[in-house]
């Protein structure tokens, strides 16, 4: 056994400091009143808690793309970086997200709609919002996020009828407390509020009390000659709210069932038949508030699939979303306060928007696009997660598996360029960040190309993650079982070939295209291999940073329009033209184009060297790759190409030199050998026709 064995008092403690200090506590409505006054935000609905929420995990700005990429996503802070989420685009939908949350906080509409997460299988809707979900819960249990409600008490000695059962009954919609105050009083309270509160928002509150609690106001006013202090004081309690979606309360998710069994009294409650006899099928404190509207006020209404509802069934949404109450079946309406989160895939919502009856409820919808990630890093940190998150056999993932993997995904999402002048392969580049000078690869002209020629949008449609990571895995397994303690490409790749009919979502189709587009992804995998097959054989640091330093010292000089001093001699000279263009012609940069390259590497120096970091051209990926293949062209001569054509003829020391300088990349040992073997003969074929 390895550390100290928790112990039972331990455990215990623990469980008793995460839970609220106040939670098991009641109190005054006059304490209520002093406390709101004190800290307004406790009166919040429920879009402005919610919106305080994502701010309060922690925000970073990206002034390049104009998003917010809030922590409990990018970070997930709670669970240590297991539930985060990645790619440019997927940030921008929960920008675009909080933005309409943060709108309803300030009643500009959105408040009145249901947020629609629009996606494919697979994109990450369903683990977004049940994110969303969690973290509610434990900003409630915070100190910024509380919130109180109330219940009635000693009703027996008051209402005659009343059940001994239901002495104390807790305000059914965990109303806010403050609706216990006629409007009138309750709106001076909350102007007064608005004066105290520093927030982007307002406090407002124009609810009434659900029917059985304004049943119990009635009653008890009439008992205590309208004295609405004594029916504070004597029958009510205040008691602290924390959402939890197990106990079914502030945070409700609502999934469709078949058709035959749908009941609107799911969503909006029913009668409860155990009260019937007791108090009469009129009588308000006959209902259960046990719909899904009702679980979930003062927080998150989650509808999974919620487009696969019939289409009466979504009528009861048009009164929860525009009006703010619901209708239960014979029984008065009951106002809501709740933030609706709605997730459908392509095809429901295909069917619901083409359909005429659907325009009201299509109207109170918001619909943001949930897409697949399409920048193929961002999509290889998902299978990194998946490979962290799980008990992975102890298998070594070889340099470029995952991100091979990620292009494959990538090039079944984004649409085909048009005009020739790029092709998809080169289009994903860009949308890595890998951009080529010139306008053949300008991303946000390729973006834009690409909405208008998409369906519904780019990355709502292609291969999903979870087919990709399932091959992965699966991949994973085969190795084990064939001796093999490393993850290679190839071999990932042969399970994608061979598993892709075998998917269901993936249309027949598309196979053939899919199947070309696993072809690009081995060529690219091949000229990777390549690469580094040739940096083993001649890479050599110290070199590099000579030969960055001496191109910065030319670049400089020939933008300054001054002269360097030779290494050699010592004098004066001009910037060496003919040593600039055998780094830049590594990259492909043509002679119209160059001075543009040497402005943007000069730019960045400059960047780095007011943040106080010295020059390393490691830094810059694209320096980095020109000098490390001039530095090719330069000490090729040297190699013996022969013995990586036929390995009998490779020394040991030759070998194993290579083998070390491969695993320095990232590879294990027995991967290093297997792309020797699959990319030094081609390297030296190469070489040796030259």
């Amino acid at each position: 056994m390895t550390g100290d064995m928790e112990t039972l008092e331990e455990l215990s403690r623990e469980y008793r400091d995460s839970i609220p200090a106040d939670l098991r506590e009641t109190r005054t409505f006059d304490w209520y009143l002093r406390e709101v006054y004190e800290e307004p935000r406790i009166a919040r609905n429920a879009h402005q808690r919610v919106a305080d929420m994502f701010d309060y995990y922690g925000t970073e700005y990206d002034e390049r793309l104009g998003v917010v990429e809030y922590r409990l996503a990018s970070e997930d802070p709670l669970h240590d970086g297991e539930n985060t989420f990645y790619g440019r685009n997927i940030h921008e939908a929960i920008h675009e997200f909080v933005n309409k949350v943060k709108s309803g906080a300030r009643g500009l509409g959105p408040e009145k709609r249901i947020k629609l997460l629009l996606g494919p299988v697979g994109s990450g809707k369903s683990d977004f919002d049940r994110q969303v979900r969690r973290y509610f819960e434990d900003y409630t249990a915070r100190d910024d996020g509380r919130m109180y409600t109330f219940r009635w008490t000693n009703l027996c000695d008051v209402i005659r009828d009343q059940d001994p059962a239901d002495d104390v009954v807790r305000s059914p919609m965990d109303q806010d407390p403050i609706v216990l105050l006629p409007q009138a009083q309750r709106d001076r309270v909350i102007d007064d509020l608005n004066e105290r509160l520093d927030a982007p928002y307002t406090i407002r509150n124009e609810q009434s009390l659900d029917p059985a609690s304004e049943f119990y106001m009635d009653k008890l006013l009439e008992h205590y000659d309208d004295d609405l202090q004594r029916v504070l004081e004597n029958h009510v309690e205040i008691m602290r709210l924390v959402a939890d979606e197990n106990k079914r309360q502030c945070v409700e998710t609502f999934e469709p069932k078949d058709k035959k069994n749908q009941d609107e009294t799911e969503l909006t409650g029913d009668v409860n038949y155990s009260k019937l006899a007791v108090y009469g099928e009129s009588d308000p404190r006959a209902f259960d508030y046990s719909g899904a509207f009702c679980n979930a006020n003062r927080g998150i209404f989650s509808g999974e699939e919620l487009l696969k509802l019939q289409r009466e069934f979504l009528y009861d949404f048009l009164h929860a979303t525009q009006e703010q109450t619901i209708k239960p079946k014979n029984n008065p309406r009951i106002d809501i306060d709740q933030v609706i989160v709605g997730r459908t895939n392509m095809p429901e919502y295909k069917d619901k928007k083409g359909d005429e009856k659907m325009e009201a409820f299509n109207d109170r919808t918001k619909r943001i696009d949930f897409p697949y990630v399409l920048q193929y890093d961002e999509e290889s940190k998902i299978y990194r997660k998946m490979l962290r998150n799980a008990d992975v056999p102890d298998i070594h993932v070889e340099p470029h598996t995952l991100e091979m993997a990620g292009l494959f995904g990538v090039l079944t999402r984004i649409e085909e360029p048009t005009g020739g002048t790029v092709d998809i392969v080169q289009k994903a580049k860009a949308y890595n960040g890998e951009i080529d000078d010139g306008d053949d690869t300008d991303v946000k002209k390729l973006r834009e190309e690409a909405e208008e020629t998409a369906d519904i949008g780019e990355g709502m449609e292609g291969v999903s993650p979870r087919f990709i990571g399932d091959e992965i895995a699966e991949a994973i397994m085969d190795s084990m079982h064939r001796g093999r303690d490393f993850l290679s490409p190839l071999t990932t790749f042969n399970h994608l070939e061979t598993n892709l009919e075998n998917h269901g979502s993936i249309p027949e189709d598309r196979f053939e295209r899919y199947y070309r587009y696993l072809e690009m992804v081995r060529e690219e995998y091949r000229e990777r291999a390549i690469e580094d097959v040739r940096h083993a054989l001649a890479y050599d640091v110290d070199e590099i940073q000579r030969q960055g330093e001496k191109y910065m010292d030319h670049v400089m000089a020939y933008i300054d329009d001054d002269t360097v001093v030779d290494e050699i001699t010592g004098r004066e000279q001009e910037p060496d033209e003919k040593f600039l263009r055998s780094v830049e012609e590594k990259l492909n940069i043509p002679e119209d184009r160059k001075n543009d390259f040497r402005q943007e590497v000069s730019n960045w120096v400059s960047r780095r060297a007011r943040e106080g970091t010295s020059f390393n051209p490691q830094d810059n990926d694209r320096l980095r790759r020109a000098l490390e293949r001039k530095l090719w062209e330069d000490k090729k001569h040297n190699i013996n190409f022969s013995a990586l054509v036929s390995s009998g003829e490779m020394e040991d020391d030759e070998r194993n030199a290579w083998i070390e300088a491969l695993t320095d990349q990232g590879y294990s040992r027995e991967g290093a050998k297997e792309v020797l073997e699959f990319a030094g003969a081609e390297v030296a074929r190469t070489e040796m026709e030259e």
